[in-house]
């Protein structure tokens, strides 16, 4: 991991001494390169572990499969018009071949198999090229439990039935386990890259838990949504959620939204940045007039939900399902003491990414589906979770929520740029 932290503090410099990140281009780049690197080296050994020799993905624009966005170069916004994707792996010559049943080669790894002037019907084009590669199965990205990897569309799956043989029909397996473990695999360029982000994310909820944004008494938890918004557009980022502002406080009867000394604040807050996403929950303190440091019980409070997460973190366990370590980390938990809520969710492509799913706030006995999944390597994870808290002076319990993003390696979890140990102090 010495190279993630090399890359970390590169970065932190460049957005503390000039508040930016690369250029359109520089990413566009970068974008590229992982994507290449990702066809070229991680496909294929995916393709074998799921028994797939043929991956169909198909595509309209405006209506794009999850998928689909994956594998498009940073030229390509979208599809174009119908954009079909075929994957062919030959294991016993170690080759993959990439086509796309397209008017255009889309990137470098994908070429276009497709001459309108031959062939008018792009559908029974597809039909020939599979007929020429003759695989034996063809995998088709339809899911029960996760939407990321059933992307294909009723009227593109009636064009194809009706284009295929039927002895090309025999052969069409669900691609689910091959598209879910395309999401989730991180490859060594990406982790190279993914601390970066947090760095990011973790800097701009620093700057927004401060005096530099924060007035007392001024200040609306809307005001500080919206300073969020804006940080992005103004730094060149993107989110793929709106953030959110929450206020614990003593006293019952002033429930409004602006932020008052003696509040415990709490913001969601995540970016997208070179196709990756992240997603973290922090808390701060806006101290009285007389205190210097946060309360004793609420730092107290903090650590008790730290230490929840580390419960979970060491639950990880490749081939462990989610259900499973849902259930061993909230016995644990609640054996030291600790009233815990766990809704941690795979991260990567997607803010909600598939993957492992680790309960959901309103599934603490187990997730049917996503949370039967069993835990890969190489695969990163937002650590999503709270923590109850009675604490005297405070008329209701303190619920302390906090959200990390981190890598799991196989046999150990880290977390990608630190996590949150102390309170966010402001004066």
């Amino acid at each position: 991991m010495k190279g993630l932290i090399i890359a970390t503090t590169l970065f932190f410099f460049i957005i503390n001494a000039q508040a930016q990140v690369w250029s359109v281009q520089k990413q566009a780049l970068t974008i590229n390169e992982v994507l290449n690197d990702r066809i070229d080296n991680l496909l294929p050994k995916l393709m074998d572990e799921a028994n797939i020799d043929c991956w169909l993905i198909i595509s309209r624009e405006y209506n794009e499969d999850p998928i689909l966005k994956t594998f498009l170069p940073a030229e390509w916004i979208s599809a174009r018009r119908t954009t079909i994707l075929v994957f062919n792996r030959d294991k016993k010559n170690n080759t993959l071949k990439s086509y796309a049943i397209a008017r255009y080669q889309v990137g470098k790894r994908i070429q276009a198999a497709w001459n309108p002037e031959k062939e008018p019907n792009q559908w029974n084009a597809l039909s020939k090229l599979i007929d020429s590669l003759n695989p034996n199965q063809i995998g088709l990205n339809t899911s029960m439990d996760y939407g990321h990897a059933d992307g294909l569309h009723l009227t593109e799956f009636n064009e194809l039935k009706n284009a295929m043989s039927p002895s090309q029909l025999k052969k069409i397996v669900s691609a689910e386990k091959l598209g879910v473990a395309w999401l989730e695999t991180r490859t060594e360029k990406e982790m190279a890259l993914y601390p970066t982000l947090l760095a990011i994310t973790h800097q701009i909820i620093k700057e927004g838990f401060s005096n530099q944004v924060i007035q007392p008494n001024q200040t609306s938890t809307n005001d500080l949504v919206w300073w969020f918004r804006q940080k992005l557009i103004d730094l060149g980022l993107s989110t793929w959620f709106h953030p959110s502002i929450e206020i614990q406080r003593r006293v019952s009867n002033e429930n409004d939204a602006i932020i008052r000394p003696g509040d415990l604040l709490h913001v969601d807050f995540g970016i997208s940045y070179l196709r990756l996403n992240s997603d973290v929950q922090e808390h701060a303190y806006l101290l009285l007039p007389n205190e210097k440091v946060a309360p004793d019980e609420l730092v107290a409070a903090f650590s008790k939900t730290n230490r929840l997460q580390d419960i979970l973190t060491t639950n990880f366990k490749t081939g462990r399902t989610g259900n499973a370590i849902l259930a061993a980390s909230i016995q644990q938990a609640k054996a030291e003491g600790i009233q815990p809520s766990i809704y941690t969710h795979p991260i990567g492509s997607h803010g909600h990414a598939a993957g492992t799913t680790i309960g959901m706030w309103d599934m603490q006995q187990g997730v049917p589906g996503s949370g039967d999944y069993a835990m890969r390597p190489n695969t990163c994870y937002s650590i999503e979770l709270n923590a109850t808290h009675t604490i005297p002076g405070w008329n209701k319990p303190v619920r302390i929520a906090l959200e990390q993003n981190g890598f799991f390696n196989g046999s150990g979890f880290e977390y990608l740029d630190g996590r949150q140990k102390t309170i966010h102090l402001i004066q």
